[in-house]
């Protein structure tokens, strides 16, 4: 996560996974709404917010994730980028010439 982020909808374009009230979620889907699902133990919990709540999502410098409500109240939201590698090793591919 960067010091400056613009907004919420930015954010969640480059992000893989997120964090809401301090659960994982791998899965969620952000078009314009978003809306998300993770197991909490055997309970799956699912959030959705409106194009104007991600509007109105503040962030949280001090945290480093977004404040954001919904008609179940509000939420803390971390988004997280993953790591990506790739499986091309050059200096195999060299030996192997």
């Amino acid at each position: 996560m960067t010091d400056a982020q613009p907004d919420l909808s930015t954010a969640l374009k480059d992000s893989d996974m997120l964090i809401i009230n301090g659960l994982h979620a791998f899965d969620f889907t952000f078009d314009q709404h978003l809306q998300i699902e993770s197991m909490d133990g055997r309970e799956l919990k699912r959030w959705t917010f409106s194009p104007d709540q991600l509007n109105a999502a503040t962030f949280d410098d001090s945290l480093q994730s977004w404040l954001l409500s919904n008609d179940d109240g509000e939420h803390r939201l971390v988004c997280l980028s993953a790591v990506k590698g790739d499986n091309n090793n050059d200096e195999d591919e060299a030996d192997d010439a």
